[in-house]
């Protein structure tokens, strides 16, 4: 169910596994003397942001339904919270968005929210959780306006899913002897 591109809380899955498949891909597109650039993604509070009224909706998209549907409803709405500060609690607050922080099905259901981010994506693309990198061959204009393409489609998928990235702190790579460095933007914001 999940995308293979996902590294992260998977059996065969780690961070080691990210790595060593973004090394292979780009060491080997370096060695045939490509040029490679990798853009680095960061979604805002990523955990903390998931709407839950949407996430609802993509649990029975990944055909999970009947009585494990609603066990994970009720586990997941009607929560509270609430801050306490040197002995002074404030009133408690209905928490709607956001996976409960320490729990095993948290961060798979994180995975299942942002499963088809990559979806339509033609560019490479690796996460490890929240942490994403997209890249690709950049030999030419058309190679770059497909990179810059995806990284629209990823924009426009955020935006479509109440997930925003923390754009102050997506940046990109150059990679290769002749690489033009192209410039990417996020909306109306140019990467660094």
């Amino acid at each position: 169910m999940i995308r293979s591109s996902q590294h992260g809380f998977r059996k065969d899955g780690c961070c080691l596994t990210n790595l060593l498949e973004f090394l292979d891909k780009v060491t080997n597109s370096l060695d045939n003397q490509n040029n490679i650039d990798v853009i680095y993604l960061d979604f805002a509070k990523a955990f903390d942001e998931v709407p839950l009224s949407r996430l609802s909706a993509k649990i029975e998209n990944h055909g999970i339904d009947g009585k494990v549907l609603a066990w994970i409803k009720e586990w997941l709405h009607g929560r509270r919270q609430r801050v306490c500060i040197n002995g002074y609690k404030s009133t408690w607050k209905v928490v709607s968005s956001g996976m409960p922080q320490g729990s095993i099905l948290g961060p798979i259901l994180f995975l299942i929210f942002i499963n088809d981010s990559d979806s339509k994506l033609i560019s490479s693309i690796l996460k490890f959780a929240d942490d994403t990198k997209l890249f690709g061959i950049v030999n030419t204009d058309v190679y770059r306006e497909t990179i810059q393409h995806d990284l629209s489609q990823l924009v426009n998928w955020s935006d479509k899913w109440l997930m925003p990235f923390n754009i102050s702190k997506c940046v990109v790579l150059h990679l290769g002897k002749s690489n033009r460095e192209y410039d990417y933007d996020m909306g109306d914001t140019k990467l660094l």
